[in-house]
This record gives C-alpha cells, sequence and structure tokens, in this order.
C-alpha cells in the first residue's frame, strides 16, 4: 500500500489544508507551522504503517490532530486545578435549574446573511476564545470544533467528568461574557 502515498507532493497537496486545521485549533502561527511540519516528518516515520484505508489527507490530519492533542495536553497541565460548583449557581435557579433572569443570555442579533458581519464575529469569537485558560480552551475546542466525545476528553487532559462540566460550563459562561462586551 506504500505506493499510494506521495510523500513529495505532500506540501503541495495538503499544506495549506492542514495549517488551516492546525491554526483553527491552535490559534498561534508559528505554533500550526510548526506541528504541519512534525506532521510531515511524523508521517514520513510511519510511511510503512499506512495500510491504505483511508486518504493521504485523512491519514496526514489523523497525524496532526494526534500532535494538537498533545499541545492540548501540555497546555492543560500547566494550569489544571479542579473546580467547585459553588459560584456557578449563582446563575442559575437552584430548584429548576434554568437561568436566573438577570444571568439569561441575551439575543446576538446577527444577521446570518452578511459575510462582513461573520467574519467580525469570527474574529471577535477567536479573541474571546484566546483570553480562556488553557485547559478550558483546550477542552473547549476539543469538545466543539473537534467534536471528540467527552469520555475521550477526559481520558485526553486527564480530568474526571463532573470537572469537565464544571471547565466546559464556566468557559460557556466566559465565551458569553466576553461576546457580549465585544460584540453587542
Amino acid at each position: 500500500m506504500k505506493g499510494m502515498l506521495e510523500p513529495r507532493r505532500w506540501v503541495e497537496r495538503h499544506a495549506d489544508y492542514l495549517y488551516a486545521y492546525a491554526l483553527n485549533r491552535i490559534d498561534e502561527i508559528e505554533l500550526a507551522r510548526d506541528l504541519v511540519q512534525e506532521t510531515f516528518l511524523a508521517a514520513l516515520e510511519r510511511v510503512g504503517e499506512f495500510e491504505g484505508k483511508s486518504s493521504e489527507r485523512t491519514w496526514l490530519t489523523a497525524i496532526l490532530k494526534y500532535k494538537v492533542i498533545d499541545v492540548y495536553r501540555k497546555r492543560a497541565s500547566g494550569g489544571r486545578a479542579d473546580v467547585d460548583r459553588g459560584e456557578e449557581m449563582d446563575f442559575f435557579e437552584v430548584d429548576s435549574g434554568h437561568w436566573k433572569a438577570e444571568y439569561a443570555p441575551k439575543a446576538l442579533g446577527i444577521d446570518n446573511r452578511d459575510p462582513l458581519l461573520q467574519k467580525e464575529l469570527g474574529s471577535v469569537l477567536q479573541r474571546c476564545l484566546q483570553k480562556l485558560p488553557a485547559l478550558w480552551l483546550s477542552i473547549f475546542t476539543m469538545k466543539h470544533v473537534d467534536e471528540e466525545p467527552t469520555e475521550a476528553i477526559c481520558t485526553e487532559l486527564k480530568v474526571t467528568p463532573a470537572n469537565f462540566w464544571v471547565i466546559m460550563h464556566r468557559a460557556k459562561l466566559n465565551l458569553r461574557a466576553c461576546m457580549q462586551k465585544n460584540w453587542l
């Protein structure tokens, strides 16, 4: 199956795609470039392991995905702390678990058809994401960008499911507050 791979054409065929994939998840230009280069090197070292069950791009993307997860893991290990559930109850009704009226999300009022507004919204969202603590950003990105299952995220980042949900909740609260402050 080795014949199906064309390493000499990887940069031409896949570099832009892989770079966009990495940049979308890491949001650091130099690190994204480094991860793509590391992906190509790792793929060259593993050419013999390619079974041809997927396309070349899918295989390269899978390698890059694990490199991104390693970055998340490194970032998360530097800032991990168990979080408690105390202050989050300030935002919710104790009986029903619903938002308290003063904290309920406000409509963003976005016209989905305006590409300029979409671009501006994306820019504000990226800035807000970068303000999150490393572990929160890693968990949020893995869940909502990479669509990883919760169990896999907990295993990869070594957090308990309860801690995962508290962090996810707090990340969303922070993103909402940042978006309301910077977008509305």
